[in-house]
């Protein structure tokens, strides 16, 4: 019984604390960009409009050529950001 408890316990605490993904830059929308620490709308937008003029970002180290970025921010938002295939257009 008491691994039976444990065992719920444990499944519980998974639960409570999901699995952090990154947010896709090239996939995301204004409020998913807003979402991540360190960005605030106008650095969302400036991401969505250098994506629709330039394409999609090869890597994140790409923000650095999106106005408001430099290479400290980028650092700091590296593990909370991700570059990864776009969405297929409905």
């Amino acid at each position: 019984m008491k691994k039976l408890i444990k065992g719920v316990l444990a499944l519980l605490a998974l639960l409570a604390f999901p699995v952090f993904a990154a947010v896709n830059i090239n996939t995301a929308t204004q409020s998913e960009l807003e979402g991540v620490r360190g960005l605030g709308p106008a650095k969302a937008k400036a991401i969505i409009e250098y994506r629709e003029s330039n394409g999609s970002f090869k890597s994140v180290d790409e923000l650095d050529n999106v106005k408001g970025f430099g290479k400290a921010s980028i650092e700091k938002l590296k593990e909370e950001l991700s570059v990864g295939p776009e969405k297929a257009k409905k």
